[in-house]
């Protein structure tokens, strides 16, 4: 196990404030935390069967946070396709045109929906005669050369009760930023994704395209809880893939009840269109790690075709929660007593004070008081650290929900004080300081130069078979091209062809 230290003066009142909160993504972090790895698995990457087959339509991590560089807008940060692998050419990563990609926003806590924001996209080929992605460098959205391109529209729904009053057009046709293919294809990626952020005339911001995962922890621990003995901890299993993010950026006051009633609830969710037309809904998150680790495989996929409003049919798996005995079973550490009435309450209603709106009807999702402003140098343990502009009062790219929520789970507001973590307490790259602040995407060509090149030269007259990967052994600068393998590669079809011409001149010969 190992112990992280961190700041704790402020933590000390905030026991009660904080006490279920993380539940909500902590839970299931509880457990595994235990141990000196973070806990469990993605935030929402393939975490029930039937999703876990079609990527394109799930939802991995959910992000809320008051806008760091304007204060009076709210930033909602969604992913979808879980580990992208960035040279996973031809077909790279696209928005799926069959689905409806909503953001929900309860602004009165009654466990429904006031506002949907709904993101639909179209594919578009432009030469369909060519397997490639692009055909030549692209250095815009609207390059020629960028042969998949997408758009999207989004929808603002005013809801009542559950019901559709009002359907605007908030943006439409707008480009998606492609996948990052490499420094061929992208020679300046930073300049597609700016191309990519749409104004609204309503003072919202809008991104879609595909980003680094901004989600880290150290995945080892499906693998009964890292091996039972904590071999392999610390590594950032997400580190080099990406997403598909969608990234909306909108003033508190549209979304929030008042000023005097500041706290939104917010999730998202996919829905997918049938072979008769019909929609329906195939993925859900709001708070993470709920249904990777909370729910058991036979709620899982009803998990995410439900709604918040009938939460209650998933009571059971907080109060009595698996990770806990698991995490006893392997490493001996006494699971808290049941029922977790203690991290039910704020799980399903927020931190009373803080993030919990009035006459709050209990359901699972990502709370956010919209009044509280964000800190210059945030924590990455959030409310837990003082820090109440982080998670759970929304979540934020950096907060470490794992090491969060561990650390409750283990009992840190219960009088249990420890500093457990799985020792990946950042993303590996650096966000970015203004929207849609995710990082960029990690590019495809990103391997080691082969041996004899250097970064930047021209070597495409030579034959890439020649060349010598970077990990080869044996090899020297001087032979890193061997133009004498094209020579005996010739030699040898020579041959062949002289064997061929023989043998078929043999077969025509009269005995």
């Amino acid at each position: 196990m190992t112990l992280f230290a961190r700041s704790g003066t402020a933590r000390k009142g905030l026991v009660p404030l904080i006490c279920g909160a993380l539940a909500a993504g902590g839970l299931a972090a509880a457990g595994v935390a235990t141990l000196e790895p973070g806990v469990a698995a993605a935030s929402s990457h393939r975490e029930a069967p039937l999703i876990s087959g079609t990527p394109q339509y799930d939802n991995t991590d959910l992000y809320a946070f008051v806008s760091p560089d304007k204060p009076d807008t709210t930033t909602i940060v969604a992913d979808w396709i879980p580990f992208e692998e960035p040279a996973g050419g031809p077909n790279f990563y696209t928005f799926a045109d069959d689905a409806q990609y909503d953001l929900h926003i309860d602004s009165d806590g009654d466990a429904r929906d006031d506002l949907l924001f709904r993101y639909t996209f179209r594919t578009k080929t432009k030469n369909g005669k060519t397997f490639l992605y692009n055909t030549g460098p692209v250095t815009s959205l609207d390059d020629p050369d960028l042969n998949i391109t997408q758009t999207y529209d989004l929808e603002l729904v005013r809801l009542k009760g559950g019901h559709a009053m009002s359907r605007t057009k908030v943006a439409d046709d707008v480009p998606v930023a492609p996948s990052n293919v490499g420094k061929a294809s992208m020679p300046d990626y930073g300049k597609l994704r700016s191309q990519a952020v749409y104004k609204t005339a309503g003072g919202a911001a809008t991104f879609a395209g595909q980003a680094d995962d901004p989600f880290f922890l150290d995945l080892r621990v499906f693998d009964l809880l890292y091996g039972g003995n904590l071999s392999e901890v610390g590594r950032d299993t997400l580190k080099g893939y990406n997403v598909n993010t969608i990234a909306l950026q909108v003033p508190n006051d549209l979304i929030r009840q008042s000023a005097d009633q500041p706290v939104v609830g917010i999730w998202s969710t996919t829905q997918r269109r049938n072979a008769q037309g019909y929609y329906s809904q195939v993925s859900r998150l709001g708070n993470p790690l709920v249904n990777e680790v909370v729910n058991p495989q036979a709620d899982k996929d009803r998990f995410n075709a439900s709604q918040p409003s009938h939460d209650a049919q998933f009571l059971k798996n907080v109060t009595n929660p698996e990770l806990p005995k698991l995490i006893e079973g392997i490493y001996k550490i006494d699971a808290p007593a049941e029922p977790r009435n203690d991290l039910v309450d704020v799980f399903l209603k927020g931190v009373k004070g803080l993030n919990q709106p009035p006459n709050v009807r209990p359901s699972e999702q990502l709370r956010l008081n919209t009044s509280i402003k964000p800190t210059m140098h945030p924590k990455r343990l959030g409310v837990l650290d003082g820090d109440n502009a982080g998670f759970p009062n929304g979540r934020r790219l950096t907060d470490d929900v794992i090491d969060e929520a561990l650390q409750v789970v283990e009992g840190e507001l219960l009088g249990a004080k420890n500093d457990l973590g799985d020792a990946v307490d950042a993303n590996d790259k650096k966000f970015e300081k203004s929207f849609p602040y995710v990082a960029q995407p990690t590019e495809g060509s990103r391997g080691a130069l082969a041996k004899g090149t250097t970064a930047g030269a021209d070597v495409k007259s030579q034959l890439g078979d020649a060349l010598s990967p970077a990990s080869a052994t044996g090899g020297t600068d001087n032979t890193v091209l061997v133009a004498g393998s094209a020579a005996a590669g010739a030699a040898g079809i020579l041959l062949i062809g002289t064997v061929v011409a023989w043998w078929r001149r043999r077969m025509q010969r009269a005995y």
